[in-house]
C-alpha cells in the first residue's frame, strides 16, 4: 500500500524525521517496504529556464535534427541542436543549461555537458514533459505560454511537488489501516505513547446543508445480509472536468491517474478516509430508483468500469435500477450509469457491504479493485455517512454541485461494538514482564477503546467497530504490545529448561534419512504448493470424480488440491531447462490428496524426478544418461538403507500411462519406477527424458517396522558354487517370474539369483528374447559337490520349461 507523506501530515503533525516515522510504523505493525522520492522539488529545476526559439533550420548533418539558437535572457544566446518534430522559431519552451541534471522516475539521471552532435555544437537541451516529469508525453517539447519572458526560472513557472512515497506492507489484519488517516490514526497513538512531540488533525465533517426540494431518488434495500448500511445523495448541476493540479497530484503520487473531478474525489476519499464510494450517473438510473438485492440476475451480462462484459451468475450482491443491473456491489460499478464529461446530475452511494459476500464475488469474477480490496478486509462503519459528507462538501466546492433532498441512510442492523474483558495477569503472562496497569489503559484510551468497568483484576472493555480483527483477549494483549513496543520488552537473563532424553519420532526419522539420502546421490529438494491447475488432472487422466476443488480459490492455477506430486515437479524440471540447467535430480516430500466415501485422503509420498546426464560433464569420463537402469539403482540404495528384501518387482499400469515397474513386500506396494511419456512431457514444454520414482511412504514405514531390528548371522564356513543359464523365453515373460521360478526349486541351498544379460534380435526366433543369469547356491554344513550342484540345476530348468516354456542355449 501506498502512502503519500504529505496527504499523512494532513492528518498528523509532528516535527520527526521521516526515517524515524518510518522505524515507528514498522514497530507498530505497519512494515515499511521501502521509501522513494516522488514529484518535482525546486532543486531538481536548478539550471532550468525558459527560453525562446529566435531561429530553427535543419542540422547540415542529419535529417532528423534542427540547429536552433535559444535566447536564455539576460542577452544569453544558446545553440542548441534539437531533435524534436514541433520546435519552431518563435515558441516559448523549457531549456536545461549545461549543468542541469535530468532526473526519471526510475532514479536514474544525467548532467547536461556542453555536446557536439553530428559536428554542430549543443549548449543545453529544450525538454518535453516527460523529461521534466510532468506528463508521460514525449512525442516532443513542451510549448509554454507565449507571455512567458525569456530567462525566467522554470521553478518559479512550475508547482513544485516533492513528496516521499512510504510503501507500507499491510497486513490483511489491519483492515483499520487501509488509508492515509488510518495510518495517521495509528502512527499518533504510538508517538503519543511514546511521549513523543505530536498533534493530531484529524478530518472535522460537517452535517450536509440540506434544500427545501424533494429528494427525486429512492432506495430500496432488499438484501440486508450482504448489505448492512446503504447511504446515498443526490447533487445537480455538476460541472465535471478535470481536477484542480493538487487533488491530481495527490493520485500520482500514490500511483493512480486521474479521471475526472467526481471520480478523482471519491478515489481521494477511498485513500484518504477508507471508504470506497462510487457515483452514478443519475440521469441513466431507471425512474430514479436504486434497488440493492442479490439472486435475481443470472446470466444477465454487466459492462463494468473495466470495459469487460462480465456474465452474472446470480449469487451476487447488484446495485440495481427497476430494469438492471447496474453495478456490483463493493466490487465494482457499471459502466452504462458512469460519470462522463457530460454528466450534470449524480448519485452518491456509500456502503457497508458484507466482507464475506464481497470476497467470493471479486473471486468469482476475477476483479480486484481497490474498493474490493477494502470491503472484502472489511471497513469502519461508522465513517459511511462522514465519507459522504466530506464528498459533498468538496463536490460542491469544486465542481459546482448541489445537493437535491434529504441525506438516504439504510442501517436496519447496526453493526456492534465489542465488548471483551481484559485481565491483567493475562497481560502479564503472555508478555513475559508486568505493565504498569496506568500505562495499559492509556494504550488503550488512545486506540478509541473505552473502559467500561475496572476492578485492579481486569478491565472491561467496549472496542470500536472499526477495529475488525479485534475479537478476543489475546487481541488486546497483542494490541497493546504493538502500541508498547516489541523491543522494549526486556530479554530475561537467565533461561531454564529440562531436556528429556527420547528416540523422538519415527516418521520424522525415516522421511528425515531419506531425504539425507538422496542429498548425499546429488538430488536437490523441491517445495511446491499443495495446490495446482484443474487441468493436470485431465493429463494424468485422473477420475475428476474424486478430486478435491477449491471453494473460492485466488487464480485457476491453485483450483484443486493435487492428486500427485508430479506435474509440481514437471513444473520445476520446465523452469530449471528452460535456464540451461539440463542434469536435474529433484525430489519432494509431500502429500497428495483424494475425495472418498468416508470423506477425504492425505496420501504421504516421496517424489522424485531424474532428467539428462547421471552426472556432469568430466574429462574422466564420458556422459551418460539417466535411465530406468540408473533410476533403479537409486531405489535399491534407499532399499538397502532401511534392510528391506524380499521386493517382488512386476509391471505396473498407472493414470500417467507410463511404462512402470511396481516394487511390493508382502503385497503392499512400496514404490512405483516409471518412465514418463513423451506427449505428458510436451504439455509441460519439456522435450528431454524423464524419470519419475513413488515411494509411497505409509507402506514404506510399515514395511520398515517390519523389518528393522538388528540380525546376526555366522559367517558361511563353507564356499559358495555359481553357475550361469543362458534362457530363451517369451518376450511376455518377466525376470521376477523367472526369479521366482528358481528361488523356488531349491530355496534351502539356491541364495541368490541376478540377470546379468538381456538379449533381443534378429538372430532370436520371434517374439522371444535371451536372459542370462547366474545362480549362486551354498550349503552350510559342507562343501557342494558336482552331482548335487547338477541336481540342482536340472530341477531349476525343468521347472523353467514346464512354467514359462524356457529353452536352455548352448
Amino acid at each position: 500500500m501506498k502512502i503519500s507523506f504529505n496527504w499523512l501530515q494532513d492528518y498528523i503533525q509532528t516535527d520527526l524525521p521521516l526515517e524515524k516515522i518510518t522505524e515507528i510504523l514498522t514497530d507498530i505493525g505497519l512494515e515499511v517496504e521501502g521509501t522513494a522520492q516522488v514529484g518535482i522539488s525546486d532543486e531538481d529545476l536548478e539550471n532550468f529556464i525558459v527560453g525562446e526559439v529566435l531561429t530553427c533550420m535543419a542540422h547540415p548533418n542529419a535529417d532528423k535534427l534542427k540547429l536552433t539558437t535559444v535566447d536564455a535572457g539576460n542577452g544569453e544566446i544558446l545553440q542548441i541542436v534539437c531533435g524534436a518534430p514541433n520546435v519552431a522559431e518563435g515558441q516559448k519552451v523549457p531549456v536545461a543549461k549545461i549543468g542541469a541534471i535530468i532526473r526519471d522516475d526510475k532514479g536514474g539521471e544525467f548532467t547536461i555537458k556542453k555536446a557536439k552532435l553530428r559536428g554542430e555544437s549543443s549548449h543545453g537541451m529544450i525538454c518535453s514533459k516527460k523529461e521534466l516529469r510532468l506528463s508521460n508525453d514525449h512525442e516532443g517539447i513542451w510549448v509554454m505560454d507565449a507571455n512567458l519572458s525569456a530567462g525566467t526560472p522554470l521553478a518559479n513557472v512550475i508547482n513544485t511537488t516533492s513528496d516521499t512515497v512510504i510503501e507500507i506492507g499491510l497486513t490483511p489484519n489491519r483492515a483499520d489501516a487501509m488509508s492515509h488517516f488510518g495510518v495517521a490514526r495509528d502512527l499518533y497513538v504510538a508517538l503519543k505513547s511514546r511521549n513523543l512531540n505530536v498533534q493530531s488533525k484529524f478530518p472535522q465533517f460537517s452535517a450536509i446543508a440540506t434544500s427545501s426540494e424533494k429528494n427525486p431518488f429512492a432506495v430500496e434495500l432488499v438484501d440486508t445480509t450482504n448489505c448492512l448500511r446503504y447511504a446515498g445523495i443526490y447533487m445537480k448541476d455538476v460541472v465535471v472536468g478535470e481536477s484542480p493540479l493538487w487533488l491530481q497530484n495527490r493520485l500520482k503520487t500514490i500511483g493512480l491517474s486521474p479521471k475526472n473531478i467526481i471520480v478523482d474525489i471519491t478515489n481521494y476519499i477511498l485513500h484518504g478516509l477508507g471508504q470506497p464510494m462510487h457515483a452514478f450517473d443519475a440521469d441513466k438510473i431507471a425512474d430514479n430508483t436504486i434497488i440493492v438485492k442479490s439472486g435475481e440476475y443470472g446470466q444477465t451480462k454487466l459492462n463494468t468500469l473495466d470495459k469487460i462484459e462480465r456474465e452474472l451468475r446470480g449469487d451476487e450482491l447488484l446495485i440495481c435500477d427497476t430494469q438492471k443491473p447496474i453495478a456490483i456491489g463493493g466490487v465494482m460499478g457499471g459502466l452504462d450509469t458512469a460519470v462522463t464529461d457530460q454528466t450534470t446530475n449524480i448519485f452518491l452511494e456509500s456502503a457497508y457491504f458484507n466482507p464475506v459476500s464481497v470476497r467470493k464475488t471479486s473471486k468469482n469474477h476475477n476483479i480486484n479493485s481497490d474498493s474490493s480490496f477494502r470491503f472484502e478486509r472489511g471497513i469502519d462503519p461508522n465513517i459511511t455517512i462522514q465519507a459522504l459528507q466530506m464528498a459533498v462538501a468538496m463536490i460542491s466546492d469544486l465542481a459546482g454541485g448541489k445537493v437535491v433532498g434529504n441525506l438516504i441512510d439504510l442501517y436496519p442492523k447496526p453493526i456492534s461494538n465489542q465488548n471483551i474483558v481484559l485481565h491483567y495477569r493475562n497481560v502479564d503472562k503472555l508478555l513475559g514482564e508486568r505493565l504498569h496497569r496506568e500505562k495499559i489503559k492509556e494504550i488503550l484510551q488512545l486506540l478509541e477503546i473505552d473502559i467500561i468497568h475496572e476492578t485492579p483484576e481486569l478491565l472491561e472493555l467496549d472496542v470500536t467497530a472499526y477495529r475488525v480483527d479485534v475479537l478476543r483477549e489475546a487481541d488486546l494483549i497483542e494490541e497493546i504490545l504493538r502500541i508498547y513496543g516489541f523491543n522494549t520488552i526486556q530479554n530475561p537473563e537467565k533461561m531454564s529448561m529440562a531436556l528429556v532424553s527420547g528416540d523422538g519420532f519415527e516418521d520424522h526419522f525415516i522421511e528425515n534419512t531419506l531425504a539425507e539420502n538422496l542429498v548425499s546421490l546429488g538430488f536437490f529438494e523441491a517445495m511446491n504448493m499443495s495446490m495446482y491447475k484443474k487441468q493436470y488432472n485431465d493429463w494424468l487422466h485422473f477420475n475428476d470424480s474424486t478430486s478435491i476443488n477449491i471453494l473460492n480459490s485466488l487464480s485457476g492455477d491453485l483450483a484443486v488440491m493435487r492428486r500427485s506430486l508430479l506435474p509440481g515437479l514437471l513444473e520445476n524440471l520446465d523452469f530449471n531447462l528452460k535456464r540451461k540447467k539440463e542434469n536435474i535430480k529433484l525430489f519432494e516430500l509431500g502429500n497428495s490428496y483424494e475425495s472418498t466415501k468416508d470423506g477425504y485422503s492425505e496420501n504421504r509420498t516421496l517424489a522424485i524426478t531424474l532428467t539428462g546426464n547421471q552426472k556432469d560433464e568430466s574429462w574422466q569420463s564420458k556422459p551418460q544418461k539417466v535411465d530406468f537402469s540408473y533410476a533403479r539403482g537409486v531405489l535399491n540404495h534407499l532399499f538397502e538403507k532401511f534392510g528391506l528384501k524380499k521386493l517382488k518387482i512386476n509391471e505396473a499400469e498407472n493414470s500417467y500411462n507410463s511404462q512402470s515397474l511396481q516394487f511390493s513386500i508382502n503385497q503392499n506396494i512400496v514404490a512405483q519406477l516409471n518412465k514418463i511419456p513423451s506427449d505428458l512431457l510436451q504439455q509441460f514444454d519439456i522435450e528431454q527424458e524423464v524419470i519419475f520414482i513413488e515411494i509411497y511412504l505409509t507402506e514404506f514405514k510399515k514395511a520398515f517396522q517390519e523389518s528393522k531390528g538388528t540380525k546376526f548371522i555366522d559367517l558361511p564356513k563353507f564356499p559358495a558354487v555359481r553357475r550361469d543359464l543362458a534362457l530363451l523365453l517369451d518376450k511376455n515373460i518377466t525376470y521376477q517370474t523367472v526369479e521366482d521360478i528358481v528361488m523356488k526349486s531349491d530355496a534351502d541351498f539356491i541364495q541368490k539369483v541376478n540377470l546379468f544379460d538381456v538379449y533381443e534380435g534378429d538372430k532370436l526366433p520371434m517374439n522371444k528374447k535371451s536372459y542370462a543369469i547366474n545362480i549362486q547356491m551354498q550349503d552350510a554344513d559342507k562343501t557342494m559337490n558336482d552331482k548335487q550342484i547338477d541336481a540342482i540345476i536340472n530341477k531349476v530348468v525343468s521347472r523353467l520349461e514346464k512354467e514359462v516354456n524356457a529353452e536352455l542355449r548352448t
